[in-house]
This record gives C-alpha cells, structure tokens and sequence, in this order.
C-alpha cells in the first residue's frame, strides 16, 4: 500500500533528520489530503510546525530542508508556507498500488495490530424487545470490530445479558400479572413493572404448567423468549458475537464476592452504615464520589456486578476492555474507570464509547411509536421497512457522539440522493460494465505502461482515492468509529461518477486504454466490496 510505504519511510528519515539536529522526541508523521490549491501535491504533512520550536527554525525553513533531505521512491517531495511538506505520487506508483488492491483485496488495508480487545455492545435488558438505540450500538461495534480486525488486531465482541436482578423480579411480575388477567383472574402489573404489548404475547406463550409458577419462574420464562428474540434480531442485523455472557454465571460462580475481597486486600472498600463502599472518590479518581456495593440489606448493587463482569474479561485475557453505551449511561463512565483502576490495572485497560440518541423520521414528520410495543419502535421492525443496508449505512455515516435523525423515506429511496444507493450504485455500475465488456470478447491484463498512463485528472483522483484506503481504516482505529471509512465510500462514489462522466471505458478504437480503465474499474469494485462488509453492507451486481 503506497501510502503505507510512504508514511513509514517518510516518518524515519523525518525522525532521524530530527534527532541530528537536536531534536530529542519528533512526533510521529501524520498525513492528510494536500490542499486544493496545490495542484502538483498529493499528500502533506504539518510535521515542521510540530517540530520547529525544538529546532529551533522556522517552519518553512525546517519543511525545506527536511524535504530536501528525504527521499522516498515513488514520490516528489517539496515544501510550502507555512511549514508543509508535500508529495506528489507518480503514475506507475499509483499502478503498483493499484495492482498490490488487485492482488489480494481481502489483504489490503491491513495493518500491524497488537492490541487484545473485548469489545462489549449492545447489552440490551432482556425484558424486552430490542429498539432502534441498540440499533445503532449493533452498527458501531460491529463494524468497529471487523475494522479493529482487519488492522492487525485481536478482537472478541460480547453481549452481557443482565439476566438477574430487582428489573428481571418486575419482569416475571409483569408477565404473571397478564397471565392470571388471561385466565380471568384479578392482578396488576407492579409499580416499576412493563406495560407494553409484547408482555402480553410472552404471557400467551406460557405452558399450562404456568399455573403453578410463581413470580421468578414467569421471570426465566419471560427471559428466555426475549433473550432468543435478542439473539435472532442481532442474526437478522448481520452481528454474530462471540459470547453471550449471562449475569446468573457471575453469580454461581460467586464472581462478586470475589470482586469485593480482591478490593478489600487492595484496601479500596470500607463499610460505612451497614453497607460496603468502595473509595472511587477524591483527587486521584474521576468520579465525584464514592460508591455502594452491597446494600445495608445485602443485596449487591448494579455497580458490583459490572466490576465482577470487567474483571472477568481481564481474567480471560483481553488486555483492553471497550463497551459502547448509549447516552443515559454518560455519569456512568466516572465511576466504571475508577473501578477498573482501583482493581489495579492501568489507565488506558478500560474505555467507553458513548452513543446519542437516534430519532426515527418519515420525511418531515417525526416517528413517535411501534404499533407493536406501544412505547418503541423496535430494531426488527426499522429493518423490515428502512432495509438492513441502509441502517447499517446511515448508522455509520455519524460520530457516536452525533445526535442522529433516521429519515425511513430516505433509506427506501432508489436514488442517489441516498447515500447506501450512491455507493452501492458504483458497484452495480462496474459490474455491468464489466458485462458489457465480455459480450464485446475484451479480456486481458493491462499492461504497466498503460496503467501508468492513466494520467486524466479523474483517473488520477480514483488512483490517489484507492491509496487512501488504509489512512480511512486509521482513522476509525484512532477514532473507534466506522464513520470514516463510510465518509471515504461516499467520496470514492463521488470520484467514480465523475469518472464515468468524463472517461470513456469501453474505447474500441483504444484497447490499451480501454484495459487500463476497466483495471482501474476493477480496483473500484473491489474497494467497495470490501469496505461495504467492514460496515456490514451488501454489494449487488444489479441495481
């Protein structure tokens, strides 16, 4: 990958001009799309401005003498006000590249890795269906881990099930309640229960030995079917996880009071009104204040579960804990860090992505509820009607930490006014072309030379496009978000159309030419399809 090349070779001679001239730390190279306005650039860098104070020079004069004093195959290299170094790529390096994404496109894009991940998202309460929210953490984690795994690195995607607890008590009290109302029996749903529909179907599904169930078995009953509802939503959505860790496991296998002693003989609870505290609060932690484990009752808190929960991923090896969460959970973070320290290991072991909220519109007018559920719009059922590519897209085309308006009307539409057809239409685009070009007998490689002299700014622009694959790819592995790598999609198409408009692929009265735009081509095809199953999207052949 030529920008891959370029990056490292250009970060070590950078790093080594530095420290001759007395430079002690350099900071590693960064590169970006060249400005506009210079028409012989393709790459730049802002190196200089990060080093000059320490040199002791002037930007510019330091971009002009480390340019100088670089050399990198492939690529020109010079300097600009105020302290840029510039690369202008050549056209049979842009080929090679190009041919390196023909070769193996599976591999391309890859990195070095070296990270161990647990990566934990969605989560959702097993008390009932999964909604549109968790739609959103679906598509960020799991296009985050197949993109944290094609940079090199190991990766095992979760699902904590919190199957135990006061809310799954409410749970098999609420689904009692409608079954004995379904018998003709007196009851109501309890204070802090669930009201919505889908209790009502679970309680239709209970066998006739439910008679004779008490509150906590209707509660198992009732999480069973809404857990195989979860799995099969999250199967429909195109996630496959690698575990589904139930809460009941932490604790038959007494995980929490293992959690609690390992704080204690680390000297960071002390009991205080009956009950257990752990000390997260003060000068050297984030939150603000210390927290309960266990109640004056004994029952343990939310909190203490989570801890044993985190602790068992680390005793199972990761080296690096991330969760995606949704808004509500932002005070949370504090606390969850401190945590994580107090049980000894180092900051950085453990972060949190934090998701915004997702409103669902119909054009202009806003989407309120499930005729299903009566209180949410479910995930099954944005599917069903938006389409699983177009969620999948949209959900990635924002930040995580970006409020996000759904228009269902948009992600049905047949036009490139929709940015999932937009993309998808290129690849359609090149296949028919590429259709077209057997019924025509056209076969055969282009040669170096012709791919080299794909030199028309269109063609130039696609080349340079495909190169930058892998800095998308950094981007959302520095960022732990896909929006990047759907940001690069939509300005690969943007680039393609602009290609078809102005280039002529199938040329008879040019073979060489008309080989070396439908290798060019090819190369589009493959980028796409393989960018589009990072962010779980399908590639049809025909649109």
């Amino acid at each position: 990958m030529i920008l891959d090349k370029l990056l490292v070779e250009l970060d070590a001679q950078l790093r080594r001009w530095a420290l001759a001239h007395g430079v002690s730390q350099p900071p590693p190279v960064v590169l970006k799309p060249a400005p506009p306005n210079l028409k012989d650039a393709d790459v730049s860098t802002p190196w200089p401005l990060a080093v000059a104070k320490a040199a002791k020079r002037s930007p510019l004069e330091l971009a002009q003498q480390a340019a100088s004093a670089a050399a990198v195959e492939g690529a020109a290299l010079s300097a600009t006000p105020p302290g840029f170094i510039n690369a202008r790529l050549d056209g049979a390096a842009l080929a090679l590249n190009l041919k390196e994404l023909l070769r193996a496109p599976s591999e391309y894009g890859k990195g070095a890795g070296g990270r161990d991940i647990n990566l934990e998202f969605v989560s959702a309460n097993p008390t009932g269906p999964v909604h549109v929210a968790s739609a959103r953490a679906a598509t960020l984690g799991d296009s985050l881990a197949r993109i944290l795994k094609r940079r090199g690195h190991a990766v095992r995607t979760e699902y904590y099930v919190n199957d135990a607890g006061r809310q799954v008590e409410n749970l098999g009290l609420s689904v009692k309640a409608r079954y004995d109302q379904a018998r003709g029996l007196e009851a109501e749903i309890p204070e802090g229960g669930y009201q919505g529909d889908y209790i009502k179907e679970i309680a239709a599904l209970a066998p006739a030995e439910a008679a004779d169930w008490d509150a906590a078995a209707f509660g198992r009953f009732a999480v069973g079917i809404n857990l195989a509802a979860h799995k099969a939503d999250m199967e429909n959505f195109g996630v496959v996880f690698d575990r589904w860790f139930l809460e009941s496991e932490l604790h038959e296998a007494k995980a929490l009071d293992k959690a609690v002693e390992k704080l204690r003989g680390l000297g960071r609870v002390y009991e205080k009104d009956g009950a257990v505290w752990l000390g997260t609060g003060g000068e050297d932690g984030e939150d603000d204040k210390d927290r309960v484990l266990v109640r004056q009752d004994g029952r343990p808190t939310y909190f203490l579960g989570d801890i044993a929960y985190h602790q068992d991923k680390l005793d199972r090896g990761a080296k690096e804990l991330i969760d995606i969460w949704g808004a509500d959970h932002h005070g949370y973070l504090p606390r969850m860090k401190d945590a994580i320290s107090a049980l000894g290991y180092p900051k950085g072991t453990f972060q949190a992505i934090i998701h915004q909220l997702v409103k669902l519109f119909r054009g202009s007018e806003a989407v309120k509820m499930s005729k299903r559920a009566g209180e949410f719009v479910t995930l099954r059922e944005l599917v069903d009607e938006a389409g699983l590519d177009a969620c999948r897209f949209f959900f990635a085309m924002r930040t995580p930490n970006a409020h996000m308006n759904f228009d269902i009307e948009l992600a049905k539409k047949q036009s490139n006014e929709n940015p999932v057809f937009y993309v998808q239409y290129v690849h359609a685009r090149v296949c028919s072309i590429f259709r077209e070009a057997a019924e025509r007998s056209i076969e055969g490689e282009a040669s170096d030379a012709d791919l080299a002299a794909l030199d028309h700014p269109s063609e130039r622009a696609l080349l340079l496009k495909l190169a930058w694959f892998s800095e998308a790819l950094r981007a959302c592995e520095k960022e732990l978000s896909p929006n990047a790598l759907a940001t690069y999609l939509m300005e690969l198409a943007g680039l393609y159309h602009k290609f078809y408009e102005n280039c002529h692929v199938l040329d008879a009265s040019n073979l060489g030419k008309t080989k070396a735009r439908l290798t060019l081509c090819a190369g589009v095809r493959s980028l796409i399809a393989e960018a589009l199953g990072l962010l779980g999207v399908s590639t049809p052949e025909r649109m």
